[in-house]
């Protein structure tokens, strides 16, 4: 059962009337270490790709929520598709804020193209005339396979005049970075193909640069001040699609459970779907997903009616968004964790899918926007004005 689907999403209908095809996709996208063809044309025909995308470059410009149900209806039916739908599907929004010359690079001859990261600035860039000198090796660009660009962090050396490092982001074309080949050997999202990509002093144009600082704090929104959607500061919007495709795998994992339980009967002839400690392992971890979906998107609601006052969104807001978030997605970690404990020995077999999902729920659970410890301190150090510094993940 899914939660809250925006009715009449094209993109999110689309994905439920070929839900069958990219759960047969499961297993075949772990063996090929990356997403299948069939399955990225699946994504690519449902529209959601797009969702986030500006509408000059064949976007929908959609509500943000309607793209988070995307994902977690992706997620659902196929771990590693959706990991993918809310990595790469959220940086439309970020090219939405880019130098338009840069935006016309990237979409000009084919809208679907799809744009790889990762942020971690892991690059150590070197400014020169009319741009900068980036080399670099990055860790887990999800989906790197099937995109022909890349965004990675880096961090600009100081200059001799006296500026100051800096943290960017750098958009390369696909003939500007390297694959590394058998980079991505993991227990769970095997089919994301999350690759390490390296880079030896290439070239990149200024315009194809952006501060992250000034990504993070908002001070792009002035290249869209009409549209609200891309007055939301990146930290959380970012979160929010890695929250999204958690929370979609966790509904898969709850959905296979409630089928196992139609028919478990233990070796004690315990009847699975009568049994009431697995009844309420599967109420205590549904509730859950369901208060955290709603929350986080009310956070964005309430959001969007402050910046239509013309309020700026503070400091101290995104740190608590944050805090809801990993706290929303922490409970259905552990609420699906204790499912499984409560499943038998039975539900462990590689036959079966419950254990495919927990593996892929879990790594999932291990990225940085769904860790709790790095929010929780900081949001603690900015209520209480320890003067610690924050972390660059808000």
């Amino acid at each position: 059962m899914s939660y809250l689907l925006q009715a009449g999403c094209p993109a999110i209908e689309y994905i439920n009337d070929h839900a069958q095809t990219l759960q047969n996709e499961h297993q075949a996208c772990d063996d090929e270490g990356q997403l299948t063809q069939r399955v990225k044309e699946v994504m690519v025909a449902s529209g959601g790709m797009r969702l986030m995308q500006a509408s000059e470059h064949g976007g929908a410009q959609a509500r943000l929520q309607e793209f988070f149900a995307w994902v977690r209806a992706v997620a659902r039916h196929n771990p590693s598709a959706g990991w993918v739908a809310g990595v790469v599907g959220v940086h439309p929004w970020e090219i939405a804020l880019v130098d338009d010359k840069l935006a016309d690079e990237i979409y000009g001859t084919d809208a679907d193209t799809w744009v790889a990261s990762p942020y971690a600035p892991q690059g150590k860039a070197t400014a020169v005339d009319g741009g900068y000198l980036l080399t670099g090796e990055w860790q887990y660009s999800t989906g790197t396979d099937h995109c022909n660009w890349v965004v990675l962090g880096g961090i600009v050396a100081p200059r001799a005049d006296g500026e100051r490092g800096q943290m960017r982001h750098f958009f390369l074309p696909r003939g500007d970075y390297e694959i590394v080949p058998d980079s991505w050997r993991v227990m769970g999202l095997v089919g994301t193909g999350s690759k390490n990509v390296r880079v030896d002093g290439a070239f990149v144009p200024a315009h194809r640069t952006l501060v992250h600082e000034e990504l993070a704090e908002g001070a792009l929104g002035h290249r869209r001040p009409k549209t609200l959607l891309y007055q939301l500061p990146f930290g959380c919007v970012f979160s929010g699609a890695i929250a999204a495709a958690t929370f979609g795998i966790a509904e898969g994992a709850v959905a296979q459970y409630r089928e196992y339980l139609r028919t478990r009967v233990s070796i004690n002839r315990v009847v699975g779907k009568t049994d009431p400690y697995q009844q309420e392992a599967l109420a205590e971890v549904a509730a859950d997903l369901a208060a955290g979906i709603v929350h986080v998107d009310a956070m964005f609601d309430a959001w969007l009616e402050q910046l239509e006052r013309g309020e700026p969104i503070s400091t101290a807001q995104r740190l608590e968004f944050r805090r809801n978030q990993v706290r929303a997605v922490q409970r259905v970690l552990f609420g699906v964790d204790k499912m499984l404990s409560r499943a038998g020995s039975a539900a462990i077999w590689t036959t079966r899918p419950l254990e495919h999902f927990w593996r892929d729920l879990r790594t999932a659970g291990t990225h940085i926007c769904d860790a709790a410890d790095l929010i929780y301190r900081d949001w603690a150090n900015h209520a209480f004005d320890t003067g610690e510094r924050i972390s660059v993940m808000h």
